[in-house]
């Protein structure tokens, strides 16, 4: 340790000269800068502690989340057992390690922070005080001097003198005694700050010697075998994500190589998938807003048995939005958009309208809930019967504007010709199994979706004096026909088409050719269709235009061999017209059967209740004893018909004006 080679000497306190007053200043100037250092050096000494304190807890917390891994549940967990073994290792440690944090801070407050705390209260302060005390007994031996200076000369005023020779001497010894502890102290200080300095560097250096011993006896003796598996298993991950981040890389790449056309929503050259029995992706479905808005929300939509889902972005799962068992889907124009199709339920009650992003989509939508409203996805082999009934379908749909036959044009004409009908005795009706749909309709038959009358039959109606048929009832007196009827009913109904079929005697040939129409529409996207009145009569079948009044087509009751309503969708009904044919010469001609389906605004089964009361009337006419009897069980108007149904006046009204409307099957 170096000498102190500057000191303040204690027998210049007594004389007080300016050179030991010059030196004292050297000596206080030192112990205020040395008062300020050590309270910065205090300052951040309190830091380091701090610190260590805070990283005591620090651990503290780190080894209870390394234990919360397991905790956590992680949907993705999958397979880190191992990981959540090796966390609970790591939490064992670390919960040591805190243990040795926790006693350093301890051993630094007591080492390095409370010996300094102790110099600068005890020492410091100690040298604060003494210059108080010495500059209060300076002041005072000042001023007992200038007393003492102002004595007069008198000799009357001794006793004067003497009080003030004492109080000067008092005065005197008192800065004598407070200078002499003052210097002492500073003497003193000289030594104690070189202690003050080092003595709490000298704690911390050994506390952490000792935390880092017992922290190398922690990790050496039961971490080293531990710490290399650990390593080794980083490692083998590091490796595993180097090849992953390899392949996404390259398939990346490979991804984005593709051309622009696969980021085009409507693509012209891509394949319809026609047979598909499921479907996901993003729809528009239209939501009314209020009573004449509406608003467009763009949702997932997805297919999960005989259910179309739909699931919100954001949602976890999805829900149930509608039932497609023997649902109906048809193209439709709505506000202007394209590719919309509107889905409707068996009952007719709940429907919605949905928008696809492109052609594409929109067709493989239409032809997916096609398939699974006919429920081919509880077969055996769902794809097998797609791609079957789509190709029977895709032959079924070859458009025709009118009634005229097509057979001579025909690249098979003998698929039109109901000679491929099995008689009445055929095996396939004497087991009672259902007939296979080639049974009922030849493969390949021509639909038509509208009705157009030729121009000869045209003129021949206004040769004939046609006149115009009042839809309610109210006809001309002088028409024998009308005189005769007495049952007239009125159906607003829209043409849906009409095929040729292989029998009349069946009502699953009508199903089927609802089957075969609804799925022709769909797949060409023919949505429009003419509103028209069906009026049933006690002698025929009349399709009047509910503009002009023109009767369009007309049937013979007789001729109406068969007619049923939809089992599930009560608005839809059809019925069977038998007809000859006579292309191959045979004089009696061969018997051919026609198909014809509808849409009605009511229930399907009043018009077949209505049309097969008619026929009992037909056949009552040749027993007047039994048109007596069924006139007597049925209530009559006050002309003398039979009251059957509200007329539908206010649909027929409705229709008047609309020649195309909007189909809804």
């Amino acid at each position: 340790m170096p000498a102190v080679h500057h000191k303040l000497l204690l027998e210049d306190a007594l004389q007080d000269s300016p050179q030991t007053r010059s030196l004292l200043s050297v000596f206080e100037e030192d112990a205020g800068n040395l008062t300020e250092y050590t309270n910065q050096l205090l300052q951040a000494m309190q830091r380091v502690f701090g610190a260590q304190s805070e990283m005591g807890l620090a651990t503290e917390q780190l080894s209870q989340q390394l234990l919360d891994y397991e905790k956590k549940n992680f949907a993705l967990g999958k397979g880190d057992e191992e990981v959540i073994t090796t966390l609970q290792s790591f939490a064992k440690t670390v919960g040591e390690l805190n243990s040795l944090h926790s006693e350093l801070a301890n051993q630094m407050a007591d080492s390095m922070v409370f010996p300094l705390i102790q110099f600068r209260e005890k020492d410091l302060t100690e040298i604060s005080t003494l210059k108080e005390i010495f500059g209060i007994a300076t002041d005072e031996h000042e001023a007992a001097m200038v007393k003492y200076s102002r004595l007069p000369k008198k000799k009357e005023n001794e006793k004067l003198k003497t009080d003030m020779v004492k109080e000067v001497a008092y005065t005197r010894r008192k800065q004598h005694q407070a200078s002499l502890q003052y210097y002492c102290a500073l003497n003193a200080l000289q030594y104690r700050k070189r202690v003050a300095m080092l003595e709490p560097m000298l704690g911390y250096t050994q506390a952490q010697i000792s935390f880092f011993k017992k922290g190398l006896e922690l990790v050496s003796k039961k971490m080293e075998s531990f710490l290399s598996s650990v390593s080794n298993m980083t490692q083998n991950i590091q490796m595993q994500l180097d090849a992953e981040a390899e392949a996404m890389r390259m398939s990346q790449k490979e991804l984005l190589s593709v051309e622009d056309t696969v980021y085009m929503p409507d693509k012209e050259t891509e394949t319809v998938h026609r047979t598909l029995i499921q479907k996901a992706g993003y729809l528009n479905i239209r939501n009314k807003t209020g009573l004449v808005t509406t608003a467009w929300d763009r949702l997932f939509f997805f297919t999960q048995g005989g259910n179309l889902m739909c699931q919100p972005r954001g949602a976890v799962a999805g829900g149930m939005v509608l039932d497609l068992d023997n649902s109906s889907v048809m193209a439709v124009e709505c506000e202007d958009r394209r590719y919309c199709f509107q889905i409707t339920s068996p009952s007719g009650k709940t429907s919605m309208i949905l928008q696809a992003e492109s052609k594409k989509e929109y067709e493989e939508w239409i032809c997916t809930v096609n398939n699974i409203s006919r429920q081919i996805y509880l077969t055996d082999n769902p794809e097998a019967v797609a791609i079957r009934l789509n190709q029977t379908a895709i032959q079924a749909v070859t458009p025709i504007t009118s009634f005229e036959k097509r057979q001579e044009g025909s690249p098979n004409p003998d698929r039109a010709k109901p000679g491929g009908v099995q008689p009445a005795g055929s095996d396939s009706q004497k087991t009672g199994t259902a007939p296979e749909p080639e049974d009922l309709i030849a493969p390949g038959t021509p639909i038509q979706f509208d009705i157009m009358l030729p121009a000869s039959e045209f003129q021949d109606q206004n040769r004939a004096g046609g006149r115009r048929t009042n839809p309610f009832g109210e006809t001309d007196e002088c028409t024998a026909e009308s005189d005769d009827s007495l049952l007239q009913q009125v159906f607003a109904v829209r043409f849906l088409g009409s095929m040729a079929v292989r029998c009349g005697n069946n009502q699953e040939v009508i199903y089927e050719a609802m089957r075969q129409v609804l799925a022709a529409r769909a797949i060409h996207n023919i949505f429009r269709t003419t509103e028209a009145h069906l009026m049933v009569t006690s002698s025929s079948l009349r399709l009047i235009d509910p503009q002009t009044q023109v009767t369009r087509i007309s049937f013979q009751l007789e001729e109406v061999c068969q007619f049923a309503a939809h089992q599930e969708n009560g608005r839809l009904m059809g019925f069977v017209v038998e007809g000859r044919d006579w292309s191959d010469g045979n004089e009696e001609g061969e018997p051919s059967f026609s198909a014809f389906v509808f849409e009605s605004n009511t229930e399907g089964e009043k018009i077949c209740y209505t049309i097969n009361l008619a026929k009992e009337i037909t056949e009552a006419k040749k027993d007047p004893e039994a048109l007596a009897e069924l006139m007597k069980n049925m209530p009559l108007t006050n002309d003398g018909k039979f009251l059957l149904l509200e007329p539908e006046t206010g649909d027929s009204n409705s229709g008047e004006g609309q020649e195309d409307l909007e189909s809804e099957a």
